[in-house]
């Protein structure tokens, strides 16, 4: 099935193709992939990912995801 991906903040440097934060890339992933899958997949450190969205959602990491999804993976993020 095919999902889009987009990575934010320190997230972007795991992008294949050089995409900038937010640019959304087509990713093929097997039926029955979570997010914790597609960002094992892309390498994305533990430590780094915070937060998960699916179709404009906060999901956990184990959501199955279905063909067309629109996903999303922030850092923590720090400010003052």
């Amino acid at each position: 099935m095919r999902i889009k991906v987009k990575l934010f903040a320190s997230l972007t440097r795991f992008a294949p193709g050089g995409q900038t934060a937010g640019m959304a890339f087509d990713m093929d992933v097997p039926e029955g992939a979570t997010l914790g899958d597609v960002a094992d997949v892309l390498r994305l450190p533990p430590e780094e990912l915070k937060i998960a969205f699916v179709n404009a959602r906060a999901q956990s990491f184990d959501w199955r995801l279905q063909d067309g999804d629109e996903i999303g993976y922030f850092p923590p993020v720090g400010g003052g």
